[in-house]
């Protein structure tokens, strides 16, 4: 006796699909081909996962691609704007998963997982908090490195200067929105020197404090420029140099 053939439930899905695609051209059904594949989708993806219970773990991504399928053709038409959002998140949900499923060896799927979470927030901002997306998805991201380096601190303490620099810029599109003025520059020097200090202070490396000091000085000079007082201080800062060293000269010559 021949095994049934997967290819027949494919064929008579097609024809399904086909009957109720006429139909609803014809004006006799009403959303009828959104319902059915919505439906198909969902089942298919619940298929898949059901394989997670025998240990396939890579059968999170077809599975929950398919929910997020799914989901997107049953949406009423006032949320269709968020249907991408809920694509994105199917996919990074997927990531979630395998994360969590073997944390110490699948450590990567943070990264993906953080930034497709991200730009499905990102959408989802976009048509409800649209002055805030891009601090969404720059602090989102930001957040998925931090979470990176929590995975094991003396390895990845790399992650810092990304999630740092991300942070940052997440920071600048807020505060250039809210403060007439906003000093761009010397902010985002400050947030690097920021930066490289925690590299220094948590991840224990002694070379990142010179970084640290160089932007956190040019991040003071960004900010006090708007004072219009950066060529006093320049001109203080060249003559106290230029009077140390020939005090200097004056004092060896007389040793």
């Amino acid at each position: 006796m021949k095994r049934f053939d997967f290819r027949i439930i494919l064929g008579l899905l097609l024809i399904v699909g086909g009957v109720l695609a006429a139909a609803q051209s014809m004006g006799y059904l009403e959303n009828a081909t959104d319902y059915f594949w919505g439906g198909t989708f969902a089942l298919a993806g619940l298929a898949f996962l059901s394989m997670l219970f025998s240990g396939n773990w890579w059968a999170a991504f077809p599975g929950f691609i398919l929910l997020g399928l799914g989901t997107m053709r049953f949406l009423p038409t006032v949320l269709e704007d968020l249907e991408g959002a809920v694509f994105l998140g199917s996919v990074a949900v997927s990531f979630w998963y395998v994360y969590f499923t073997d944390r110490e060896r699948r450590w990567w799927a943070i990264i993906p997982g953080g930034v497709l979470t991200a730009l499905s927030l990102l959408i989802m901002a976009s048509s409800y908090f649209e002055e805030f997306s891009g601090a969404i998805v720059l602090g989102g991201i930001g957040l998925t490195f931090f979470v990176v380096y929590l995975t094991s601190t003396v390895e990845r303490w790399w992650a810092i200067i990304p999630g740092g620099v991300l942070l940052t810029l997440a920071g600048m599109t807020i505060a250039s929105t809210r403060f007439d003025g906003f000093q761009t520059s010397g902010f985002f020097f400050l947030g690097l020197s920021f930066t490289f200090l925690l590299v220094a202070l948590l991840a224990g490396m002694k070379w990142a404090y010179w970084p640290a000091l160089a932007l956190g000085v040019m991040g003071a000079l960004g900010i006090i420029s708007l004072l219009n007082i950066a060529g006093y201080l320049w001109a203080v800062a060249l003559i106290a140099a230029g009077g140390f060293i020939i005090i200097r000269f004056f004092t060896q010559r007389s040793m």
